[in-house]
């Protein structure tokens, strides 16, 4: 309907859409909607894959420039594929290129009166010693904070959100919420899988509790549009 709210999603795996083959992988964009009123059409474009980069080239953020309108919502979340520096097609630097493209991503949303909302990358689940490592996303997060107070753009920092919440878990119990499947136990894995970046349908479910939370409690517009239970 033309006259909805519409929150789009770019972003990476942490919270795409995923296909029958890769559950119980599950992005947090996929459990999101149930904390968004029936006013709020949810566009998740996040892809597997991809990074602030990436996203530009292959014309993803053009296509959502084509759609998006006055007083629609995008989240932009980037940084774990970011990282991969020896890959000349997603790597970029943190205080550099990363920054920049952010930029592009804010301008999209700007341009039509849009509101761009930053989000800080989620946690890998890499823990050293007791606790997870604060640098397991790079200084993408820190370079995220940094462009977003120095452009006055919004931002809610999920990586320190969701880091908390892992650390309070604990290194056993936070593995629930991660693809750890032991062999035998799924037809898509059947030799196993220990994966500390991407999520199950219950770590889907928390972290999309995080960011609606979030967002609940912040002073931005788009908490009218959050529902808690």
């Amino acid at each position: 309907m033309e006259g909805n709210i519409t929150i789009f999603i770019a972003g990476d795996s942490t919270a795409a859409m995923k296909i029958q083959e890769k559950r119980p992988e599950t992005g947090w964009g996929e459990a999101f909607q149930a904390y968004l009123s029936e006013a709020v059409i949810l566009d998740n474009r996040a892809i597997n894959g991809k990074s602030t980069k990436s996203f530009l080239k292959e014309g993803h953020l053009r296509a959502i420039e084509k759609c998006i309108k006055r007083g629609d919502y995008l989240l932009i979340q980037f940084g774990h594929n970011d990282q991969k520096l020896e890959d000349s097609a997603k790597g970029t630097q943190p205080y550099g290129e990363y920054q920049q493209n952010l930029l592009q991503y804010v301008q999209v949303a700007q341009s039509v009166n849009a509101f761009p909302l930053l989000l800080t990358s989620v946690t890998r689940r890499n823990f050293n010693g007791t606790i997870i490592d604060e640098k397991s996303v790079g200084d993408y997060p820190k370079a995220m904070l940094e462009f977003a107070a120095e452009n006055n753009v919004p931002v809610l920092d999920i990586h320190t959100i969701t880091r908390e919440f892992f650390n309070a878990a604990g290194e056993e119990k936070s593995k629930d919420y991660f693809l750890h499947i032991a062999p035998g136990q799924s037809e898509n894995y059947p030799d196993g899988i220990t994966d500390n970046t991407h999520f199950n349908a219950k770590g889907a479910a928390i972290v999309a509790k995080l960011i609606a939370v979030a967002m609940k409690e912040s002073n931005l517009s788009i908490k009218d549009f959050i529902v808690l239970p």
